[in-house]
């Protein structure tokens, strides 16, 4: 059950405390797209997402890392001024690894943030990365995202049992 749990829970991408993470030594930022960055509809970010994300070019690596199409997230990336990498196949996530084994930064050096525990979460900690869970901006779902929502739930009630994760009980 634990590799379900992040390590840092936060409403959004704009509550997470980026400067705690800086200190902590993170170095290289990897985000999920859809509902993290944007609503699975979007094809730009959003003018906050963009001075966000001008901010944090100023102080990480930043990247996204995300199961969508390449066009969609190369779209994002090139107004983000970032890297990408689509298609990954979270919770394996190949290329994230790959990316990550080619980098000059070390597993405690790297965070990925992201809404889906089931993907995200999971394939940061099998990578033994600092993982960031945020609340899902939207409730529209592709369709096999849908059905691992439903079994996320069922997951977070067994976490929620087990004193080991609260969903809305926000923390750092």
């Amino acid at each position: 059950m634990e590799k379900y749990v992040p390590d840092i829970y936060q409403k959004d991408i704009y509550n997470i405390k980026y400067k705690n993470l800086a200190s902590r030594g993170i170095k290289l930022l990897i985000f999920d797209l859809d509902n993290t960055i944007a609503l699975i509809n979007e094809w730009s970010p959003s003018e906050e997402a963009i001075k966000l994300f001008k901010k944090l070019n100023k102080s990480f690596e930043v990247i996204i890392a995300s199961n969508s199409v390449k066009q969609r997230v190369k779209n994002f990336a090139d107004t983000l001024g970032i890297k990408y990498l689509s298609h990954v196949k979270k919770p394996k996530g190949l290329p994230i690894e790959e990316y990550i084994n080619n980098s000059k930064y070390n597993q405690s050096e790297i965070a990925m943030i992201g809404d889906s525990m089931m993907d995200d979460i999971v394939c940061g900690n099998r990578l033994g990365i600092t993982t960031i869970l945020i609340d899902q901006l939207g409730k529209r779902e592709y369709p096999l995202a849908y059905l691992r929502r439903r079994k996320e739930r069922k997951i977070q009630k067994r976490l929620r049992d087990n004193n080991l994760f609260t969903k809305g009980r926000y923390y750092v």
